[in-house]
């Protein structure tokens, strides 16, 4: 069995490689050549930890495995850890052993990060000028990071449940060159694309916060009960996601279908759209929002690649197990 320790994921794995990693399982889903196990995720009692588990078979990449961790809100301030925590287990398809150990925590933010990105890729204008963000914590600077990469964008424009939070977006526009702006909500109705990455229960983002032709990221919801957009929006907007049956139970799109606002039937593909079997965005007065739940296939298939670089490089530890 391989191991992967999180120290070396910095130097093998880039935001290309997750991107190319996350933009090939979403195609291989929608295809039927991969799937996802049913997620595992619970409140355990203890620290306000939530737990859990993410796995799947890529049959096309022959990656098989899982992914368990899950979010300590009190690391940051008590251990000074990150509160997102987790590791990837990879086996061996044909015969169930265990390949590989991978650190999780970086993967995951540049696996999170690549999604929106992707469907930055395939759903917003080409001409979209101005990116929004929601949320200023560890993971919405590497969301914005990503995202700058996809589109020519001349702005960012951010709020935060605490505005203190704010210049962590301002230094990443500054790093890209673009400028940033701290706005109200209703200021959102400037961006053409706009990520929401916030640990909410309750929605920020409202239906007249968004202007026609925007494309929404939605990359924060993740359990039952979360929820960062008003489920309104959700009828206004083309919706796709990474796994429908986690965006209808667990994703942003729970609350429009509980009410009744939409069907499941209404929840399209992002994968499709990669494939070309759907059209995607179809007028620039569109609004396109993707519900980015976080699959176990996309941390499959970043640890696999995570992999390869590493026995290619040298730095995999090989334990006899």
């Amino acid at each position: 069995m391989l191991l992967i320790p999180e120290s070396e994921i910095a130097g093998l794995m880039t935001r290309e490689a997750a991107f190319d990693a996350v933009e090939k399982v979403f195609a291989a889903m929608a295809a039927k050549d991969a799937y996802n196990f049913p997620v595992v995720r619970e409140a355990i009692g203890h620290e306000d930890a939530l737990y859990g588990f993410k796995g799947g078979f890529d049959q096309a990449g022959l990656t098989l495995g899982l992914k368990a961790g899950g979010y300590w809100p009190n690391n940051l301030e008590k251990r000074g850890l990150i509160n997102h925590q987790s590791t990837v287990f990879l086996f061996d398809p044909d015969t169930g052993k265990p390949a590989a150990m991978v650190g999780g925590n970086l993967l995951t933010a540049l696996r999170t990060a690549a999604a929106s990105s992707v469907s930055i890729k395939h759903l917003a204008r080409n001409d979209a000028k101005v990116i929004g963000m929601i949320g200023a914590g560890h993971q919405a600077t590497f969301q914005l990071r990503a995202a700058l990469e996809q589109r020519r964008f001349e702005k960012v424009i951010g709020w935060n449940y605490h505005p203190e939070m704010l210049p962590n977006l301002e230094a990443v526009a500054k790093d890209a060159g673009v400028p940033f702006d701290a706005v109200d909500l209703p200021g959102m109705r400037d961006a053409d694309v706009i990520i929401s990455i916030t640990s909410a229960f309750a929605p920020s983002l409202m239906a007249d916060h968004v202007s026609p032709g925007t494309h929404i990221a939605c990359m924060g919801t993740d359990t039952k009960g979360k929820q960062e957009v008003e489920a309104a929006l959700l009828t206004r907007a083309t919706v796709f996601t990474d796994e429908v049956a986690q965006s209808i139970s667990i994703g942003e799109a729970q609350h429009a279908v509980a009410d009744g606002l939409i069907r499941e039937e209404d929840v399209l593909q992002l994968g499709a759209v990669i494939n070309g079997t759907h059209s995607g965005r179809t007028s620039n007065d569109e609004i396109t929002l993707f519900d980015g739940t976080g699959v176990g296939l996309q941390d499959l298939a970043a640890a696999a690649a995570v992999v390869d670089l590493a026995v290619q490089r040298g730095v995999a530890i090989e334990v006899d197990f």
